[in-house]
Formats: C-alpha cells, sequence, structure tokens
C-alpha cells in the first residue's frame, strides 16, 4: 500500500471558527477514509468503468457508518446535526483526499438527488429519501441531455412528461448521469405542458432503459450512463414540489451541490500539495532536495495560500446554507468555482515536481504507484459538471452588475 504523506492540513489550517460539531464529523471521515478507501484508491481510479466494479461494498460500509445520514433531519433518519451543509461539505473533502471519483459518487447520491428530495411529498420522502439515507437505494439526478446542459431552458430540454389520467407518460434521453446503471430511481428534470418539473422515475419500470458506462478521462468509480425514457408510465403522485416547480428545485439543488464540488476541489488539491511536500524533501537535484529551491517554495507558498481561501470559501457558503439560505450566492458559485481551479492549478504543479513519475500510472520497474496522477485526471471534470465555471463566472457577475446586464 502506499504510503499517505503526513497531512498539511492539520500544521497550516488554523479554525477558530467551524463547529465542534463539524470537526468531529471530519474527524470520524478521516479515520474510516485512512483505514477504508486509501487501501482501494488506486484501483478506484484506474479500474475500468463497468457495473461490477461500482464501489457497493464501499459504499455499505459508509451507510453503516451513518455517513449518509449527515446532511439530513433527524426526523427523515438523519443525525438531525445544526451544520449538516457544512458537515457534508467537509465529509466531501476528506473523501476526495482519498478517491474523488468516489466522493462525486457519494455527492450525487447524497446532495443531487438526496436534497432534491427533500422538495418531495411525504410519498417521495418515504418511499425514496429514507431508503436513499439508509443505504437500502441509490439514487441519482438528472438534468442533462444530449442537447442540454448548461442551458436547461424549455428550448433545450426535450424530455417530457405528459400527463394521461392519473399517469405521467415520459419519453426522453438524458445524459452523463452519475450512478444511473446502479441507481434505483432516478429525480429527473422534464418537460410538462410547457413546465419544468421534477419527477422521481423507478429505474427498474417499463419503457426505462439504461445505457452501460462511459469510458472517462478521470472519476473511473463515478459511472455515467444514459437514460432512456419510452412511454415511461410514472404515478402522477412522483411530481417533486408541484407542477412547474422544477427549475427552482433543479437549481436549488445544484446550487447546494457547487459548494460540494468546490470542496472536493479542495481535498484534491490538499491531497496533490502533501504528494509534494513530501516527495520534495527526499528527492534530490543538483546536489540539493527540491525544497530547497526557492523557485518551488514560493509556487507552494502560493497554491498554500489558494488552498486556505477555496476552503474559507466552501465553508461560509455552507454556513450560509445551514443559516437557511437557499442560494448563498456569490459564495456557492466562487466556491466551485475557485477550489476546482485550485485543484487544476496544484494538480499540474504536482505532476510537474515529480517529473516522469508524475506522469506514471504505473511503474512497471517496481509496480510503484503516484497519486499526483490520478489527481490530475479527476480534477478536470469538476471544473465542468454542476455548471461549468464559466457559468460560475456568469453568476458572479451577475451577483456583481445586476441581472440587466448579464444575459
Amino acid at each position: 500500500m502506499r504510503k499517505i504523506p503526513p497531512k498539511m492540513m492539520d500544521r497550516m489550517f488554523n479554525d477558530p471558527f467551524t463547529p465542534d460539531e463539524v470537526k468531529q464529523i471530519r474527524k470520524e471521515v478521516r479515520a474510516f477514509t485512512e483505514k477504508e478507501i486509501e487501501p482501494a484508491a488506486y484501483d478506484l481510479g484506474v479500474q475500468e468503468e463497468k457495473k461490477e466494479n461500482f464501489p457497493r461494498d464501499l459504499l455499505g460500509k459508509m451507510a453503516r457508518a451513518g455517513f449518509f445520514r449527515i446532511p439530513f433531519p433527524e426526523k427523515l433518519g438523519g443525525r438531525g446535526l445544526e451544520f449538516p451543509s457544512l458537515s457534508t461539505c467537509a465529509m466531501l473533502e476528506e473523501i476526495a483526499y482519498a478517491s474523488n471519483g468516489l466522493a462525486s459518487v457519494v455527492d450525487v447520491h447524497c446532495i443531487l438527488a438526496g436534497h432534491c428530495l427533500e422538495y418531495g411529498s411525504e410519498h417521495i420522502r418515504n418511499n425514496y429519501l429514507k431508503p436513499l439515507i439508509a443505504g437500502e437505494k441509490i439514487g441519482c439526478f438528472a438534468t442533462t441531455e444530449p442537447d442540454a446542459s448548461s442551458d436547461l431552458s424549455l428550448r433545450a430540454l426535450k424530455t417530457t412528461a405528459v400527463k394521461k389520467g392519473d399517469k405521467w407518460i415520459v419519453n426522453g434521453q438524458k445524459r452523463f448521469i452519475t450512478n444511473a446503471c446502479v441507481a434505483d430511481f432516478v429525480s429527473a428534470l422534464v418537460n410538462t405542458d410547457g413546465k419544468l418539473s421534477e419527477l422521481v422515475i423507478d429505474l427498474n419500470l417499463p419503457g426505462v432503459r439504461v445505457g452501460e458506462p462511459d469510458k472517462k478521462t478521470g472519476n473511473r468509480c463515478q459511472l455515467t450512463s444514459d437514460i432512456y425514457f419510452d412511454q415511461v408510465e410514472v404515478p402522477e403522485q412522483n411530481i417533486v414540489g408541484g407542477v412547474g416547480r422544477g427549475l427552482h428545485i433543479a437549481l436549488g439543488t445544484l446550487t447546494y451541490g457547487r459548494i460540494g464540488i468546490g470542496a472536493t476541489g479542495v481535498g484534491m488539491a490538499q491531497a496533490a500539495l502533501d504528494e509534494c511536500v513530501a516527495y520534495m524533501k527526499r528527492r534530490e537535484a543538483f546536489g540539493k532536495k527540491i525544497a530547497q529551491y526557492q523557485y518551488w517554495q514560493f509556487k507552494l507558498a502560493e497554491r498554500l495560500t489558494e488552498i486556505e481561501n477555496a476552503r474559507n470559501l466552501y465553508i461560509k457558503a455552507a454556513y450560509r446554507l445551514d443559516q437557511g439560505v437557499e442560494f448563498p450566492e456569490p459564495e456557492a458559485a466562487m466556491a466551485k468555482y475557485y477550489g476546482t481551479q485550485t485543484a487544476g492549478d496544484m494538480a499540474r504543479d504536482a505532476v510537474q515536481i515529480f517529473g516522469g513519475y508524475g506522469f506514471m500510472r504505473q511503474l512497471a520497474h517496481d509496480q510503484s504507484t503516484y497519486k499526483v496522477e490520478q489527481i490530475y485526471r479527476d480534477y478536470k471534470i469538476t471544473e465542468i459538471y454542476e455548471g461549468t465555471n464559466e457559468i460560475q463566472k456568469m453568476i458572479i457577475a451577475r451577483n456583481l452588475f445586476g441581472r440587466e446586464f448579464i444575459e
């Protein structure tokens, strides 16, 4: 097993403001991560994307440890924390430190699918959300289509649900849907007679077909697939929050998710920095340790400052969520864009510091592995999913200048 380097966060991140409740969650998740996830992290990062490789055992252990209960109130089977959003983001940072692919699976299960269901009726909460929290069902969340991703307007969204008696008849296709090929249900954004609505659809219904997992650059254990709907009959009561509330619910859910993605960016950046610090202290070039060269000293000082800022941004955004602010902007957009950009900048520097070793998935000579290569592959999607970083900058600019200046 690869040796885990010392965690610079413990030395460098002074945290006088975060509640003890959240610090305890971080400690709990870190202990689990070091014991259960780190030993599997290499395989999670390089394995082929197949349903049989989905990390069900790890998710089962996480469910039994109560991690899926962290975001939710006690009445729904959650832990009933005072700061559930901040605790959830701390959890995601710690998981992403070991495996961003696994963190993405948890993000979609808990935040996207789970938080979306919180907008639903008692029927939806009892039949879908509570089993999700308990780990009895796996959820997924679908907005993206072949021709609709950042643009979730009626003109772009082609999946339809037409009312027929006490059923919705669903036709269409969703794309890049995390967990779809292993999930029990999907919360899908659909066009209901000219209004966008969220509809919970069981994936074992007649007329539903889920494609094979896509082959991606990184996040290999995060399985994404297309979902096809052909005359699928869905009970009327599976509408989430009422007809026409879909875009509001989707955006509220994605806003929470973006803060979580910012946290995963911090986790990856911190992991890459820690790998570099340990390597630079032992690796020599031209008679000196790499850590003795001022260029790299200054470069990592800059990156450490950026990680500090990125962590503080997601903490602030999550705090506002926990205060009841449904759309904590601009902090949510800032946390997502800055956290993932920081991960990318740190990952590129990390590969450069490791040189040829940083480009190796596995060295044939001794089968040694180098985590910075995995981080380099994994970080890129974080700048794209749950709202591209360009979209986040538009949101920030809209808050700065006003809607009348931003189309």
